[in-house]
């Protein structure tokens, strides 16, 4: 059972976890329903949407590594808000974020909270950030966005977990590289899964 709070909880056999690579799993999620969806938003809104027509799924977790300078690495955090940060169509008179026609707020409220798991607001964008200066997110990645909206659009219940692998600075690179290895089993250790009760796939 994945227990995310007081009210949720849901049977591991019918949770999809999502990540965007292979690295961020492990071995640790491999025993699990689970979907490698690649980076960026058009292979996390593909891959997840044919995921779900092959089997819809009660929840859906996205578990990966993000950048911070506002959470210290190491830290884990719940997403419950998502901004499509590299969305600018200012200059037609649409908010920052916004995306035209769309009848999408800038920033998109859904997701589960998680007891005892500080809440982030994520931005995502199809870059790798590096220079981290915007005020309206505090997470950043690369796909949570793009996997939001295909769980509200189809209405299935959205976890979020972040592990915060690098500042979003000039050391980003290598410190993601160092970090994301231990993204998996921090997020094992919070939803308390166990291996004992192995769903079958």
């Amino acid at each position: 059972m994945v227990v995310i709070n007081q009210k949720s909880s849901f049977p591991v056999k019918n949770v999809l976890f999502t990540f965007a690579l292979g690295s961020e799993a492990a071995d640790v999620f491999a025993v699990y329903n689970h979907l490698i969806c690649g980076i960026g938003k058009v292979n996390a809104t593909y891959n997840l949407l044919k995921s779900i027509q092959h089997k819809r799924p009660s929840l859906i977790v996205n578990l990966g590594s993000a950048g911070s300078n506002y959470f210290q690495k190491g830290e884990v955090v719940c997403c419950t808000k998502f901004i499509q940060r590299d969305m600018n169509v200012m200059a037609l008179g649409y908010e920052q974020y916004e995306t035209p026609l769309s009848g999408l707020p800038p920033i998109l409220k859904y997701g589960l909270e998680m007891d005892g798991i500080p809440q982030a607001i994520c931005g995502t964008g199809d870059n790798f950030e590096m220079a981290h200066a915007a005020t309206g997110y505090n997470v950043v990645d690369m796909e949570a966005y793009a996997l939001t909206v295909v769980a509200m659009k189809e209405n299935i219940p959205f976890l979020c977990l972040k592990y915060i692998s690098d500042g979003a600075d000039g050391n980003a690179a290598e410190d993601w590289t160092v970090q994301v290895r231990k993204a998996a089993l921090a997020f094992e250790k919070i939803l308390k899964l166990n291996k004992k009760n192995i769903p079958v796939l």
